[in-house]
């Protein structure tokens, strides 16, 4: 029995979070700073970007010292790099780190992107870049040891590079994020030989059919 003036199922004002995410996910591009311990004991400090459309993955420097100036060189660099890309974006997802600063989202919003801003202490609203940099101590960080910025910045690009172009994506279908389609199927395996490429020593390994 309803009671007069009661509504028993009450109205959401709006999507959730998740359902935000997902409605947008191809306009969005999320950044979020993590840490590198050197073998020295040196702590370095990186920025990544994570487009959550294509699952793209950019690793815009490393440095000692993530000042608010050198944190807006690397947006600057990143806009340069994207180029007309950015107009297919609307949203930039960021915490609400000291490091960024006003002068970094007016690069975005430059480029008429809304900076959404994280709630205090959730990480979880920030998942994606969340995930991407446990990826990035998992399969990389974890096993090398780094002894300094110029070996970082190394050993970063070439994870960026298979990450991009080789490393398969469940939310894509399987796809990397810089594959527009499946490769073509190879018709009988006992004919084509099966290439390996070595990443980072061995540390990961690609794997191709020979054309």
């Amino acid at each position: 029995m309803r009671t007069a003036g009661i509504d028993p199922a009450p109205r959401r004002c709006g999507p959730t979070w998740r359902e935000f995410l997902a409605a947008q996910a191809e306009g969005i591009i999320a950044a979020d700073f993590f840490h590198i311990d050197t073998a020295l004991g040196k702590r370095l400090h990186a920025l990544a970007f994570l487009e959550h459309g294509t699952r793209r993955l950019h690793i815009t420097s490393v440095t000692t010292h993530p000042t608010q100036a050198w944190t807006v060189q690397q947006a600057r660099n990143l806009a340069a790099d994207l180029g007309t890309r950015m107009e297919s974006l609307r949203f930039l997802l960021r915490d609400r780190d000291d490091k960024y600063g006003k002068a970094f989202d007016t690069v975005f919003e430059a480029e008429e992107l809304r900076v959404i801003k994280g709630a205090p202490q959730a990480p979880r609203m920030n998942a994606h870049c969340e995930r991407i940099i446990g990826t990035i101590r998992r399969e990389v960080l974890d096993h090398v040891l780094i002894t300094g910025e110029a070996h970082a910045r190394q050993v970063l690009a070439a994870y960026q590079i298979h990450y991009n172009t080789h490393r398969p994506h469940q939310a894509r279908d399987q796809l990397p994020p810089e594959a527009q389609e499946q490769p073509t199927a190879a018709d009988d395996f006992k004919t084509h030989e099966l290439l390996r490429t070595r990443i980072l020593g061995g540390l990961i390994n690609e794997y191709r059919h020979a054309a």
